[in-house]
């Protein structure tokens, strides 16, 4: 009969240091909170948070991103504690001869942390903070109605397949192809000042969100459809089926989780685009109505004043700039985050 592996020849001292006192096991050995750490499983959720804070570019752009959001919804106690009121004019900071700001740098100086614009003299920085309102808001908003819609159809077409499935590809494939900017244009240009309930900007604003929006949701809705494509056979879906689960239930509890992370990473990356869009939009005077603040319609009026004063144009580029570029790095951190397969 062999002896048992743990024991020693006889005066040989042993290796490793008993612990009789220690919880865990029969034989004191504590091996068992041990094993249990050890194996602890972690969410898909963890694991790509645990992935996202190994991302410093994509933290940095979240922390500017986060900072951008709180400018946008605390900008009347900003301005009201660093700026003026975004529409009053300071004529006495203006060159009564040529128009252009008093002083070096477009006017800049402790009252004016960015200067005055040309001309009526208003404070350069509380328009910009009031801008980001305008474009946060567009974008958001447009984004959430963009991926609601696109989902819902994406996911019915990918699952139903069939008829179903050719005739929302092929709206997909007109809407893609629509000149967008165009009939943006050609739409709000012919929009009333009141419209249901709304008026002047208002009705501006909730023009660009729906058309953004309305423009945008192919895109997500053909990325849930190839998704719901390769999602609707597997196991767990047949296995629902199999039990008496009806369509509405496997479309809610059944696909839908699993297509929260490219919509989460495809929302992330539309953001930018929309800013941009309504920069494009404002810019091409398809936007907010003057006096409401919006930075490509600065950008617009800096055209005329650029030689004269630089910086009023640079400003608001800078800030359109920054801020799609950080919702770039944050909606690449997060798809890498989201990626199984990446190495990240």
């Amino acid at each position: 009969m062999t002896a048992p592996l743990h024991e020693t020849s006889a005066g040989e001292p042993t290796s490793v240091d008993a612990a009789p006192d220690a919880p865990g096991t029969p034989d004191g050995s504590g091996a068992t909170g041990t094993i249990g750490k050890a194996i602890e499983g972690r969410s898909p959720w963890k694991i790509a948070w645990t992935r996202l804070k190994r991302d410093k570019l994509a933290l940095a752009g979240a922390f500017v991103v986060l900072f951008l959001v709180l400018v946008a919804i605390f900008a009347p106690l900003i301005v009201g504690l660093l700026g003026h009121p975004p529409d009053e004019f300071h004529e006495d900071q203006i060159d009564p001869l040529f128009g252009t700001p008093i002083g070096s740098w477009g006017g800049v100086s402790g009252d004016f942390l960015f200067g005055v614009e040309p001309v009526n003299g208003r404070d350069v920085f509380s328009r910009i903070v009031y801008g980001a309102r305008i474009s946060l808001l567009v974008a958001f908003l447009a984004a959430v109605f963009a991926v609601v819609l696109g989902t819902i159809l994406g996911i019915i077409a990918g699952y139903f397949g069939g008829w179903i499935d050719a005739a929302l590809s092929r709206v997909m494939d007109v809407m893609l192809a629509f000149p967008q900017l165009l009939f943006t244009i050609a739409l709000v240009s012919v929009l009333p000042n009141e419209l249901l309930g709304l008026d002047g900007s208002g009705v501006r604003i909730a023009a660009l969100v729906v058309v953004i929006g309305f423009f945008g949701w192919p895109y997500v809705g053909r990325i849930v459809r190839g998704q719901t494509l390769s999602l609707r056979n597997r196991e767990y879906v047949e296995a629902a089926q199999s039990l008496g689960a009806g369509r509405l239930y496997i479309l809610r509890r059944e696909l839908l989780p699993n297509l929260i992370a490219p919509i989460t990473v495809y929302a992330t990356l539309m953001i930018p685009t929309n800013i941009l869009t309504e920069a494009a939009l404002s810019f091409l005077g398809a936007g907010v109505k003057p006096p409401t603040a919006s930075w490509g319609q600065m950008l617009s009026t800096a055209i005329t004043t650029y030689e004269s004063d630089p910086l009023f144009m640079v400003i608001p580029g800078l800030a359109i700039f920054i801020t799609v570029l950080a919702f770039n790095l944050f909606g690449d951190g997060v798809r890498d985050a989201l990626d199984p397969k990446g190495s990240r």
